[in-house]
């Protein structure tokens, strides 16, 4: 069986985590991972997204994943917070898309209970047992790229899905499957 390379994002407008997990039968094994860190201040929200696509186009380029995880955007109160955060998965999708990858989409609570059994974690504890699976000490400064890792591996626990329906292959695909 090849081994599989698995790409999850947390996107953030400031901060998006990622992380590579490469799996083999029921190993896995950590890659990398790591963060994109956005400047605040005056940097138009547009030359952050641009950084997030090409950070992300770099990581598919250099670590060669087949599938990419994303974590779906939580439903907030404050609607320019989600539409920007909404702009950040999009461009992070289309940096897969245009590297044929196809895209998987899991809510935070889903990711949380795949990865420590509790719907609910914390940060703290979804870093903890991620520690446990892939056999490294995490850092908790860098705990958005931990819940990035955690999307890996709740898509890895998912099973082999690539005749899953909820695959993105295209902005078309996409949009077809999403009612568009």
């Amino acid at each position: 069986m090849k081994p599989r390379i698995i790409l999850g994002i947390d996107p953030g407008t400031q901060i998006s985590g990622y992380g590579l997990i490469q799996c083999e039968g029921k190993r896995m094994r950590l890659v990398h991972y790591g963060l994109i860190r956005l400047s605040k201040g005056n940097t138009p929200h547009p030359e952050r997204l641009k950084k997030i696509f090409e950070r992300i186009n770099g990581l598919i380029q250099e670590f060669k994943p087949g599938e990419m995880a994303l974590e779906a955007p939580f439903y907030g109160r404050n609607i320019q917070a989600m539409l920007k955060l909404g702009r950040a998965q999009g461009v992070a999708m289309a940096a897969g898309l245009v590297n044929d990858l196809p895209i998987y989409e899991y809510a935070p609570r889903k990711v949380k209970m795949a990865v420590t059994g509790n719907g609910n974690a914390s940060k703290e504890q979804v870093a903890g047992m991620l520690e446990k699976l892939l056999n490294f000490e995490h850092d908790d400064k860098l705990l958005d790229a931990t819940d990035a890792l955690g999307v890996a591996v709740c898509h890895y626990f998912q099973g082999d899905l690539s005749s899953d329906k909820k695959s993105y292959k295209n902005w078309a695909d996409y949009a077809k499957q999403k009612g568009l």
